[in-house]
């Protein structure tokens, strides 16, 4: 008999990792034609094999590591994808829900457990902040729909943070009681190393993120620090007296505005946590389940029930009231209710603790604990039910919002196809990387990668380094899951070789890499970037990568006099919006009066809370750029189509910028603009429509 199936639980180690490798990945492939979540599954599953099932492995110390790993994952998780623009703007909202979250819980707790359970004050005080707190199951479902920027997601997870922070802060209240030690000293310790652990979390972090993404650009060495950062935040958390998770999701916050949403390194983190950590962590949570607790005694149903119906009744109050209070629809309700039903991390917590707690004898003379075996065995139920229930109603009001969000993006989004003619390796990583960012997430042709061959080239040299290039290419888009088109073309020179491809495949933008003066009387954008400047087909992107666009704190858009007269105007504005959101900076615009206008009174603002606005009229002689580039600092500039304009411009970039991240945009002036102009002699009006 092959080893460790002699005697259950298995105890051989490369069995027991096998099961659950074969448990994730059948999982999803035996639910995909039901309604039931995968999560849910994968929950089950981890009941079946558990000790209270098939009794096939223990939960032992190795799973309890990987649960815990994938839990602080999904806070990490929820604090990285999180839109700090809504959060920040909804953050009222956000208190507002935490604190319906905390307080209706908290008050029917209270209540169940003095007069329908007969408990102590301080038992049902405790029993009511395991109701109060809730864990981020469903996240993932919501990960899945791609609807993490929604509003009731960002206000969920801020209220999260709330309620859980309290629920936890009433836990350690709890056991100072009954270890005596609730006095001046215990609050100022507490509140003090909350606030130090908090402020190295959220200012230090960042600051060795920063540090760090610049000099290493390693794939795993990024990964393995953000991991690193992830556990010494929880670890920071449950020094200064709190849960680890709270540290986990304060440094997902941290690294929101280093890890680009469309980077390689995101991908990475989203695809090990999928993969292994918060399945690792669901199974766990299905250990914990016993189906005998049914049948054990009328007072654990009693008690289970009692729990259930509480729990779920106050969190579908809060979302009620937090859907009436700000005039939410009925999905996003189901998002909040779903988000905060699930009962697990931080209730598991409080009912451990409060079932360790021995506050005296009984009669028999077997220790009294705080909390008894039948609510120990009732939180079992509970968790089984909120978490079944949460899956279910987040996975509909995802799927609706989802739908909804997805037919009016494919209403309004044009065709699009972006090319990057690739011809130094040093600058494929960053000009892929402004490609992913700037394109639109309906965009099904992907993104094209040309290399242009000399028809005089002979040798096979030639084209053996061209596909290398086209091959690296595409090795940094599959990082980012994006599909790349390679092009490999013969034709007269580069430009020509450009030229003819945008034509050919009706390219709509077109990025460029800063050109590398060959000989000294090069000029400063080099004669094929010039030559297909003059072209007015495409949006032209002319990117000079100092630093990585995730490590840019602030973006300063300079829009050049005329440029705001462009039919084309909102299209690139989009696109500038992408690159906001996605590398978490801010922004300010500078540029004339009558710019600066029309941004302000554009529906497009919206993408942009908080910007700063600067009116700047272009010098005559132009020797120095009309606003300051600092370090961490990406200047973008727009051009119009004064062409004399455009000298003094890049006069000035060459002169004073060279050593700064740029981005020098060129809109298009299509066929199609030009037939338009007559139609929209006010821009602003065709700016509103989008």
């Amino acid at each position: 008999m092959p080893a460790g199936l002699e005697d259950l639980p298995i105890t051989n180690p490369v069995l027991k990792f096998l099961i659950i490798l074969l448990i994730i990945l059948f999982t999803p492939i035996l639910l995909n034609k039901t309604k039931i979540p995968q999560l849910l599954g994968l929950i089950i599953a981890g009941a079946v094999i558990g000790p209270n099932g098939l009794n096939l492995m223990e939960r032992d110390s190795g799973i309890i590591l990987s649960g815990t790993a994938g839990l602080l994952y999904i806070m990490f998780l929820a604090g990285l994808e999180i839109d700090l623009v809504d959060f920040k703007r909804n953050r009222t909202k956000s208190f507002v829900f935490g604190m319906y979250t905390f307080i209706i819980p908290m008050i029917l707790g209270l209540g169940a457990g003095l007069y329908l359970l007969d408990f102590s004050i301080i038992t049902s005080v405790l029993l009511a902040s395991m109701f109060a707190s809730h864990t981020l199951i469903a996240y993932p479902i919501i990960r899945k729909a791609g609807i993490t920027s929604n509003r009731a997601v960002n206000i969920t997870v801020g209220g999260t943070m709330v309620t859980d922070i309290l629920a936890l802060l009433v836990l350690a209240v709890i056991v100072g009681i009954t270890e005596g030690e609730v006095n001046t000293f215990f609050w100022l310790k507490l509140t003090i190393s909350t606030f130090i652990a908090g402020s190295i979390i959220l200012f230090i972090f960042p600051l060795l993120g920063r540090w760090f993404f610049q000099r290493f650009e390693d794939n795993v060495l990024q990964y393995v620090f953000v991991l690193a950062c992830l556990f010494l935040g929880a670890f920071l958390a449950e020094m200064a007296g709190i849960e680890g998770i709270i540290g986990a999701f304060l440094t997902g916050i941290a690294f929101n505005g280093l890890i680009s949403r469309t980077s390689p390194l995101m991908n990475r983190v989203e695809f090990v946590g999928s993969a292994i950590f918060i399945p690792f962590f669901l199974i766990g949570i299905g250990m914990l389940l016993d189906y005998r607790v049914f049948f054990k005694d009328l007072e654990t149903l009693k008690v289970g029930l009692i729990m259930i119906i509480v729990a779920t009744a106050a969190k579908f109050m809060a979302a009620w009231l937090t859907q009436k209070t700000f005039h939410f629809s009925a999905d996003e309700r189901r998002i909040i209710f779903g988000l905060s039903n699930a009962q697990a991390a931080a209730t598991l917590a409080a009912v451990v603790i409060g079932y360790n707690i021995i506050i005296g004898t009984t009669v028999e003379g077997e220790p009294q604990r705080l909390l008894n075996e039948n609510v120990l065995n009732g939180t079992i139920l509970m968790i089984l039910f909120t978490c079944t229930a949460a899956t279910f109603v987040a996975q509909k009001g995802a799927k609706n919002i989802a739908a909804a969000g997805v037919n009016f993006e494919e209403e309004r989004i044009v065709k699009e196809k972006i090319l990057i003619p690739v011809r130094n390796a040093a600058t494929v990583e960053e000009l892929i990387n402004l490609a992913v960012m700037i394109k639109s997430r309906n965009n099904r042709d992907g993104v094209y990668a040309l290399t242009v061959i000399s028809n005089n080239a002979e040798d096979l040299l030639a084209e053996k380094q061209a596909r290398k290039l086209l091959t690296q290419a595409a090795v940094t888009a599959s990082a980012t899951d994006t599909v790349l088109n390679e092009l490999l073309r013969y034709d007269l020179d580069l430009a020509n070789g450009i030229n003819n491809i945008v034509k050919e495949q009706k390219i709509t933008d077109l990025i460029l890499g800063l050109h590398v003066p060959e000989n000294p009387n090069d000029s400063f954008l080099g004669k094929m970037t010039e030559s297909i400047m003059a072209q007015g087909e495409t949006n032209k992107w002319i990117y000079n990568s100092v630093e990585p666009l995730s490590t840019i704190r602030k973006h300063i858009v300079w829009i050049s006099e005329a440029a705001e007269a462009e039919y084309v105007f909102s299209f690139w504005l989009e696109k500038l919006g992408r690159i906001v959101k996605a590398s978490g900076a801010k922004i300010a615009f500078c540029g004339p009066k009558s710019a600066l206008k029309m941004l302000k009174s554009s529906k497009q603002m919206e993408r942009f809370p908080g910007a700063e606005f600067k009116e700047i009229t272009t010098s005559d002689n132009f020797e120095d750029l009309p606003v300051k580039i600092s370090n961490h600092e990406n200047l973008i500039v727009v051009l119009g189509k004064n062409k004399i304009l455009h000298g003094k411009i890049i006069l000035g970039l060459k002169r004073n910028a060279q050593q700064h991240s740029f981005i020098l945009v060129s809109p298009r002036a299509s066929v199609e603009a030009e037939e338009n102009k007559t139609k929209f002699t006010n821009p602003s009006i065709f700016l509103n429509k989008y």
